[in-house]
């Protein structure tokens, strides 16, 4: 999957402009990777946020995208480390993955959601019976994770900011 950091067109269609806007997002997300080190990509630079790493943000963009279109929406099993009800971030406890596993799986997934939103209409529901959130509309959802790509996109900038300095947005 190519993604580049372009906005969508102005005057388009509603799907174009949202899976427009969510790819922009998760380019940025991987442009905001390009040449950490791994020991970079690992490091925390917020002290009451040790899984706040460039790796962790990936890990957990990854499984998101999962949870709402393959589990949420598709009514998959609820399988993965966002399951867990420990409640300890463990989609972002990746120490010693290196990144650009974290990359792949996260474009691949990215890949895999955009076919299901192209295979579905905006006003169909989740089936997923045991989460509420399931009764959300394919477009709630889209919306959702444009908002939470862009959330996280945020950290990334202050995180890599932290790291090395490097900044910008497109």
């Amino acid at each position: 999957m190519t993604l580049h950091r372009e906005r969508p067109p102005f005057v388009a269609d509603e799907r174009t402009q949202l899976v427009g806007w969510l790819d922009t997002q998760r380019s940025i997300v991987r442009w905001k990777c390009e040449g950490l080190s791994e020991e970079d990509a690992h490091r925390a630079v917020l002290p009451q946020s040790p899984n706040m790493t460039v790796a962790g943000v990936v890990s957990h963009l990854r499984w998101v995208e999962q949870s709402w279109f393959e589990v949420l929406f598709l009514g998959g099993p609820a399988e993965g480390p966002q399951f867990d009800e420990s409640g300890e971030d463990l989609d972002m406890k990746v120490e010693g993955v290196p990144l650009a596993d974290l990359l792949e799986e996260y474009e691949r997934q990215c890949a895999r959601s955009n076919e299901i939103i192209a295979a579905h209409s905006f006003d169909e529901v989740g089936r997923h019976p045991d989460f509420r959130s399931a009764q959300a509309t394919l477009r709630w959802m889209l919306i959702h994770m444009v908002e939470e790509t862009a959330r996280h996109a945020g950290h990334l900038d202050a995180i890599r900011e932290l790291l090395d300095g490097q900044k910008g947005y497109y």
